[in-house]
């Protein structure tokens, strides 16, 4: 009589439990810079911890998006290796402080964020600056458009959410690029939620069913709208861009690039594979996480982890015991 063997398929690794060390460690290693006025001293701290920690991680990871290159700041490369080399080959954006002006003030929303998804599948924004974005939860698929003026967009999304237009709130960055934009805003109704830095904390906001966000609109940085798109893709809501040049050399770049600056980019068009991670670490307290804390004897982090195969949504809280923190010298060494 032949034994009738069960096979159990076993669930595939979710790499971001994985990252999330590489952004908890950017986020502490950046602590000490907070409102200390010095947002390339944050950012070099962040880096350093954050490569350190993605060599631990089983992945080929290529850097498509290593921020920095926009304002000379310190940055893991684009085109950089990352990872021990063995897993899964990936495309992976960065930024280890995704708010360094607001780092280095001291203000609420800075995060630390890691993005991936497969090889090949990211949307490579070379050249690419500043685009303008526009960023809902899933109420606003097939509602809102960057083909509509803001205005329409609020009026569209407010019914499909059965809200009142006054209750509208549209995350924009406080810009004067943005005036324009901010008065159409208030005219058709809606009010606003300005922002100092940090687009990619008010575009996840705006996705998310518990935030006070129903939009996120405006030009902002084309790294952050990838990063961003990686996060929708999980949370199953909107995100259209549109290159956006801010300068005459800058549109010369993206034409010699080979980008079309009048085209929309769609949701699907921003991360093309089907199992993209979002990492993302507080490291000051703003809506979407708190910040890093000293806790009596421990460092407290606060971490959000989505994964568009499966639809999850984590929030890690770590304690990391300071003293080994404080004790060491090399990130590397901290687990």
């Amino acid at each position: 009589m032949s034994e009738e063997r069960t096979v159990v398929e076993h669930p595939d690794r979710n790499l971001a439990m994985e990252l999330v060390r590489a952004t908890e460690a950017a986020a502490i290693r950046a602590v000490p810079w907070i409102g200390r006025g010095d947002k390339n001293a944050a950012d070099g701290a962040a880096v350093d911890a954050m490569r350190a920690f993605l060599g631990t991680v089983a992945f080929d990871g290529l850097i498509v998006i290593g921020e920095g290159e926009k304002d000379e700041a310190p940055m893991l490369f684009n085109g950089e290796h990352v990872g021990n080399g063995r897993g899964p080959a990936c495309d992976i954006a960065v930024d280890p402080i995704d708010g360094t002006s607001l780092t280095a003030a001291g203000r609420p929303n800075a995060l630390s964020v890691i993005a991936v998804s497969p090889r090949g599948t990211m949307f490579n924004p070379k050249d690419a600056f500043y685009m303008e974005k526009l960023v809902t939860g899933p109420d606003g698929i097939g509602v809102v458009s960057l083909e509509q003026s803001i205005g329409d967009n609020i009026r569209e999304l407010a019914k499909a959410k059965q809200k009142d237009i006054s209750e509208i709130v549209v995350a924009v960055l406080d810009r004067p690029r943005h005036d324009e934009a901010i008065e159409e805003i208030r005219a058709a109704g809606a009010g606003t939620r300005l922002m100092r830095d940090g687009d990619v904390a008010g575009g996840i906001n705006a996705a998310r069913w518990e935030s006070r966000i129903d939009m996120c609109f405006g030009t902002g940085g084309t790294p952050e709208g990838v990063i961003t798109a990686c996060a929708i893709k999980a949370l199953g809501g909107v995100i259209e861009g549109r290159l956006n040049p801010q300068s005459e050399e800058e549109r010369s770049n993206c034409l010699a690039a080979g980008h079309d600056i009048d085209r929309i980019i769609r949701s699907e068009e921003f991360v093309t594979g089907d199992n993209t991670f979002f990492v993302g670490t507080g490291v000051t307290d703003g809506e979407l996480l708190d910040g890093v804390r000293r806790k009596g004897p421990f460092i407290r982090t606060e971490s959000v982890v989505l994964r568009s195969k499966t639809g999850t949504a984590r929030r890690v809280i770590a304690e990391h015991k300071a003293e080994k923190w404080l004790e060491s010298t090399r990130a590397a060494d901290l687990v």
